[in-house]
């Protein structure tokens, strides 16, 4: 056999590490489908501007809703989100992987509620 002929390592692996058990799964989903706004990231920058925007935006729409930052891995790959940041809004997803603009905000936040 040549140098190249060995074969890979498989190794088993999930997005959070190997940290995904049953039971963590299933709080996922139940905090997942609950109805509110949350920010799905690690608490970059990128994910704090997101926050801030959102904040400002529930802010000018008149709307009296707190805002979950989720950080935890288990409970993002729970959305399907693999770039981050993202907003949830009522259990949905209505961006990802990127910063929305205040504006971008309110707009997106309008339709997902309407």
């Amino acid at each position: 056999m040549g140098l190249f002929s060995k074969k890979k390592e498989e190794t088993k692996s999930c997005c959070c590490g190997g940290a995904c058990t049953p039971e963590s799964m299933a709080q996922a989903e139940t905090v997942k489908a609950a109805a509110g706004v949350k920010v799905l990231g690690s608490g970059c920058a990128k994910c704090n501007a997101l926050e801030g925007a959102v904040r400002s935006a529930l802010e000018e729409l008149g709307m009296d809703t707190a805002i979950d930052h989720v950080t935890d891995f288990a409970q993002i790959a729970a959305y399907g989100v693999m770039s981050t940041p993202a907003l949830v809004v009522d259990g949905k997803v209505v961006s990802y992987g990127k910063a929305l603009s205040k504006d971008e905000a309110k707009t997106v936040i309008q339709k997902a509620r309407n």
